[in-house]
């Protein structure tokens, strides 16, 4: 099969599954490129509210990669709302001075001009540096504080916390005094759901749940449901896990798919893109595929359909 036949292809696979965002469930619709204004947590649940008819919502792991644009920066989030609807992992870490920065590695060396552990240099240090993109290309831009981009997503977008070494109650203090509505955590355990909700009762998330097991250990652990909005099910959807996802459906949860450690790493778009259509041609449609390219996702065909389940 030619390249060009290839992309052919997948295009009219990615079409027929109707692969998307859609603004009907966003909290308001009509803003500009691309935005959702999310105000209160009744938007944030209509937000990531699960429906069968609903097309797969696409979310920027580490914010997201174009060349010219380095992951977690505000200048990507901002490139990739300017494409398409969109939400952001992002990756919370401390300076030396205690300043929440975006940085996902805990050395400096991969993603920007500077050297050693980003643990080692206050923010004002930090400043010296300049970001860089995956391809090795030097930006004109600097890493940046937590607060800057939760202040800049406010009216945007949803923000997805993966977070790396910033204690509980310390991080749950700073949510407490940025008093905004649009940020949910990464969590990986029951206990961590439970140790955010004590600190902080309004905290909402985003669980890692792979196995049956796990969420029967959720169960157990009597987590309040309607505080989480995401359940991460591993890199695809599996026939074997069926219960899992009906599972989190049943208790109103989005099923996320992460395709950065699988279909990302292929070396063209064409590849990319042929691997995402295998994700969306299984017995389950995912309802969100996090990926480090959003941007490849832009033309496809953003009308409803629904998730077909095998009987």
């Amino acid at each position: 099969m030619t390249q060009n036949t290839i992309t052919l292809a997948v295009g009219a696979i990615m079409a027929a599954m109707c692969i998307g965002c859609s603004g009907e469930h966003t909290a308001k619709t009509n803003l500009p490129n691309n935005y959702v204004d999310i105000k209160s947590f009744k938007d944030l649940s209509e937000y990531f509210k699960y429906s069968p008819e609903r097309p797969t919502v696409i979310s920027g792991h580490r914010g997201g990669m174009v060349t010219g644009y380095p992951e977690n920066s505000i200048e990507s989030f901002e490139k990739t709302l300017s494409l398409m609807p969109s939400f952001f992992e992002i990756d919370p870490r401390l300076t030396a001075d205690s300043v929440i920065v975006l940085m996902h590695d805990v050395k400096l060396d991969r993603t920007t001009t500077g050297k050693g552990k980003v643990g080692d240099y206050t923010y004002e240090e930090l400043q010296q540096f300049n970001l860089v993109d995956r391809e090795g290309n030097v930006t004109p831009y600097k890493i940046p504080t937590l607060e800057e981009c939760i202040r800049w997503s406010q009216g945007k977008c949803v923000l997805n916390l993966d977070i790396k070494d910033v204690p509980t109650k310390f991080m749950t203090e700073f949510m407490k005094r940025q008093n905004v509505s649009n940020v949910i955590y990464t969590v990986w355990r029951p206990d961590q759901v439970l140790e955010y909700l004590a600190e902080d009762p309004n905290a909402t998330f985003s669980i890692w749940c792979r196995q049956p097991a796990e969420l029967d250990a959720y169960d157990a652990a009597n987590i309040p449901w309607e505080r989480v909005m995401v359940g991460y099910v591993g890199a695809s959807m599996e026939e074997a896990k069926e219960r899992l996802y009906r599972g989190l459906h049943d208790r109103g949860v989005m099923c996320m798919i992460s395709v950065a450690p699988t279909h990302d790493i292929c070396l063209n778009n064409d590849c990319k893109i042929e691997g995402y259509s295998t994700e969306f041609a299984t017995f389950m449609r995912p309802d969100i595929v996090e990926t480090d390219y959003p941007y490849l996702f832009m033309q496809l065909d953003k009308e409803t359909a629904p998730i077909e389940l095998k009987k």
